[in-house]
């Protein structure tokens, strides 16, 4: 193994990982299952892929191709040489209605610059998938109704063998490859098990091979002409079985998607829908009313972000049908079943039927147009799940369909194979593998020859030699690998993965290296590990996952758990003693005496020059106004740097009607000591601050944050970080700023454009409805800013964090200001204001200070 590892750094042009945390990294795709590479290998050119192979075949190590790593049913991760084409193998160019695509090309920038064209396959990846993946699996996507599978929408293959050879699929070398009966292949549109012998041309045999037979190295797509109308109508339905009984009255659509109650229960924020428990998504491009008429209750939607919002539902479904209502995990293994259309009915209510004879319960939701039912069941994976499986495998071919519309037969459904086809055919796979891989070195176990389905299954309980609270291996479980977070555009996740572009920085990364280190095997220096505390290391705390990832994934909590137990009885970083301690220091006013030394004490970075304290708000401020009482919140960054920002708020709740108080004792939320993984002196500051401020929060006074970082905290982290009933009392009595004015504000008049920078954490927990409204009635314009500042608290002032920090401001932050010079710029939270002030010259605003100013009360 040494050899073969050094051969590969010797010949291969790209990078060559043996690393433990990579290994850990590429051990698992978005399946169930679990498998530790020996080595993975991020090639840069084409002919660095025919090196690696060569070797690897030299040397008998198996070969698993891989692109985003967003399999489901195990088909992208293996024991030997995994090639990773996502990394450098990722250029396209498009020709009219033509694309030439590496096989790390991603689906959504493709069509991005395709124009008046598209490739019509768009699994709900599309914003991450590769278009080798793709092919692998044969992807499909709600728009195959129209379009079909990606089989019939690539022209050409080029690809590689394991004995190096390389050719065109349209153009290929002699081959011994078997013949087929048409009547082993049950006649359905999503037909993707097994092999397609029975497909017209040798490209679309070997899409959808999943990497057992070639290497594939290009491709030459088919684009269709984009839609020039879309329109939705949804329509509700009393049950799923309804609505799947209706949809072989639907003709001539785009799309013909469904989804039940469960599924929509578990979206943060659900759109407006027909009354019903399940309902179908059919997209057409005219006559909407036809459809609208298959049911009783319908809605016709024209609005393209309304559209939007609810196709996030269908899209983020892989995610969101991982956890069941009651909070109990639910699995992919048999998510992916295809039947006629016409018997997608008969066949639901039969496998509801099946799922209570095995006491098993299922979120279902797919592609009801073409009879693809996806859905995640809660499987006890240490019993019961083979028989389950072998059951349903029976059920649907009885009704006459097959285990896999779109992602695969991978390792959770290859050995049902021999259930759905015959021995002939069995032989037949066979032979057609061995016609390009007679060593079996691509791929194995899969499809042919392939390995058990209850193997190598991805269960972990901690052991007990890293101690953990009991739900943090599941925790880690929670990510299941579909990879939003490798989506580089929209939304706030993940700030720091979209300027490294590495696995390790993405959400999905760190949450696996979590997994690993809690598994022990190849990650194992538990809560002591560098890899993970690398890892994390640019994790900037922007909770951004936590709305983006469709399993709400919160990487901020994790990774301050893992550095309260990394540095337990241990001497931290200088920055956790002075970052996680500002609120100490500045009320001993320390920080202002040794400003000029302090980043240099402290580990910080030379590039930032520290704010200032000055007088605090709680010397300044005197009760004001008259009516209902609140209580304004008096954080650390307000009180001591920008008391002029309280003060504001003050003026306007006393304007507004109320009578403001400030509390007379010390008072922080404890944010600044969580984030740096000081969990219990974070609790213990909250709990003081909870039981000083319980004489309001007991009469049920409002709690007015300022600080959307230290409003978020108090509301949503600190009643998970203590029981104390003052502070649960507390986090009910939160409120922001703009929540508690928005509805007293008058309608203002003029309208001036707003750039607006939310602060993540308001993004994550809080939302942004209550400011838009603020902003509205007070004659602004909001612009809103989807993305991070960059500096997120201790991050951007750590040292060595300086580059990532600015780069994330220009991902969005910093670009957009420039577009909008002559708007007004509004950041709540500190960090962004300071951010802002740091890399431009403009001068950023509170909301309560626009207020203020626009209400005359400055």
């Amino acid at each position: 193994m040494r050899a073969f590892l050094d051969r590969l750094r010797r010949d291969v042009d790209g990078d060559v990982l043996d690393d433990p945390a990579s290994r850990a990294l590429y051990a698992a795709d978005a399946s169930n299952y679990r498998h530790v590479p020996r080595v993975v290998v991020r090639p840069r050119t084409t002919d660095a892929v025919a090196a690696a192979v060569g070797i690897a075949a030299e040397h008998r190590v198996p070969i698993t191709s891989r692109g985003a790593g967003t399999s489901v049913a195990g088909n992208a991760c293996g024991t030997g040489l995994v090639l990773d084409f996502s990394r450098y193998l990722t250029a396209f160019e498009v020709s009219g209605d033509r694309a030439f695509a590496q096989p790390g090309a991603v689906l959504d920038r493709i069509n991005s610059a395709a124009g008046d064209h598209v490739f019509g396959p768009d699994p709900s990846t599309h914003s991450r998938c590769t278009i080798g993946g793709m092919i692998g699996n044969n992807a499909c996507g709600a728009h195959s109704i129209r379009w079909g599978k990606t089989s019939e929408n690539v022209a050409n293959l080029r690809v590689l063998t394991v004995d190096g050879r390389t050719f065109d699929t349209t153009s290929p070398p002699p081959l011994a490859l078997p013949g087929h009966d048409p009547a082993w292949f049950p006649s359905l549109s999503r037909r993707v098990s097994g092999y397609a012998l029975d497909a017209p041309t040798l490209t679309q045999q070997l899409v959808g091979t999943e990497g057992t037979c070639v290497v594939v190295l290009g491709a030459e797509l088919k684009l269709v002409r984009r839609p020039e109308r879309r329109v939705l109508v949804v329509l509700g339905f009393p049950d799923t079985y309804e609505a799947a009984d209706q949809v072989t009255q639907i003709e001539d659509a785009l799309a013909v998607e469904g989804l039940n109650e469960s599924l929509v229960r578990a979206v943060r924020s659900r759109p407006e829908l027909p009354d019903g428990r399940s309902w179908l998504f059919v997209e057409v491009e005219d006559r909407p009313e036809r459809i609208a008429r298959l049911s009783k209750h319908s809605m016709v939607v024209h609005d393209a972000a309304h559209q939007r919002a609810l196709w996030r539902i269908r899209e983020d479904g892989a995610g969101l049908a991982t956890r069941m209502a009651d909070g109990s995990e639910a699995w992919s293994g048999w998510e992916d079943a295809a039947v006629p259309p016409q018997r997608l009915g008969a066949y639901l209510r039969e496998f509801d039927e099946l799922l209570t004879g095995h006491g098993r319960r299922g979120v279902t939701y797919g592609h009801y147009g073409e009879g693809c039912l996806h859905v995640r069941i809660d499987f006890d994976l240490a019993g019961g799940y083979r028989e389950f499986l072998q059951d349903a495998a029976d059920l649907v071919v009885r009704h006459g369909g097959s285990l896999s519309g779109e992602h695969g037969d991978g390792q959770a459904r290859s050995e049902l194979l021999g259930r759905m086809y015959p021995p002939a055919a069995i032989k037949a796979f066979q032979q057609f593998k061995h016609a390009f891989d007679p060593s079996n070195l691509l791929n194995p176990g899969r499809i042919v020859e392939p390995l058990k389905l209850d193997d190598d299954l991805r269960i972990l309980v901690a052991p007990p030699t890293i101690p953990a609270r009991a739900e943090f291996a599941s925790d880690t479980r929670r990510c299941v690998g579909v990879g939003k977070c490798l989506n580089t555009k929209g939304g706030v996740m993940c700030p720091s993965y979209r300027v490294t572009k590495e696995e390790k920085h993405s959400t999905r990364g760190r949450a696996h290296l979590l997994f690993e280190m809690l598994a022990g095997d190849v990650i194992k220096d538990g809560w002591r590990s560098a890899e993970v505390a690398e890892a994390l290391d640019l994790c900037l705390g922007c909770k951004g996952c936590k709305r983006d990832c469709p399993v709400d994934v919160d990487m901020a909590s994790y990774k301050a758990e893992f550095l309260h137990e990394h540095y337990k009885g241990r001497v931290r970083p200088r920055s956790h003693y002075a970052m996680g301690w500002l609120p100490t220091w500045l009320r001993y006013r320390l920080v202002n005496r040794l400003t000029a030394r302090f980043g240099r004490f402290a580990g910080l970075t030379p590039q930032r020059e520290l704010p200032r304290p000055v007088t605090p708000l709680t010397r300044r401020f005197r009760p004001l106004g008259e009516g209902e009482p609140v209580l304004l919140f008096p954080d650390t960054f307000t009180n001591f740097f920008e008391p002029g920002i309280g003060l504001d708020a003050a003026t306007v709740l006393a304007h507004l009607g109320n009578r403001v108080e400030l509390p007379s004792a010390n008072v922080c939320c404890g944010l600044t000591w969580h984030s740096t993984g000081q969990l219990g002196k974070a609790r213990e500051v909250v709990e003081r601050t909870a039981r000083a401020l319980h004489p309001w929060t007991s009469r049920g006074v409002p709690v007015i944050g300022l600080e959307p970082s230290c409003t978020a905290f108090l509301r949503a982290e600190a009643p998970k970080l203590s029981g104390d009933p003052a502070v649960h009392a507390l986090a009910e009595a939160t409120r922001t700023f703009a929540e508690h004015v928005a509805p007293r504000l008058p309608d203002g008049e003029g309208e001036r454009d707003a750039v607006v920078q939310t602060h993540c954490h308001q993004y994550a927990e809080l939302g942004f409805g209550p400011d838009r409204a603020a902003m509205v009635k007070a004659g602004l314009k909001p612009k809103v800013v989807e993305g991070c500042c960059g500096l997120a608290g201790n991050f951007g002032f750590e040292r060595g964090h300086y580059d990532v920090s600015i780069a994330c401001a220009e991902q969005d932050l910093l670009p957009s200001l420039r577009a909008d010079e002559d708007a007004l710029v509004v950041a709540d939270g500190f960090s962004c204001r300071t951010q802002i002030r740091h890399t431009t010259e403009r001068e950023p605003v509170h909301l309560a200070s626009v207020l203020a100013d626009r209400l005359g009360l400055r």
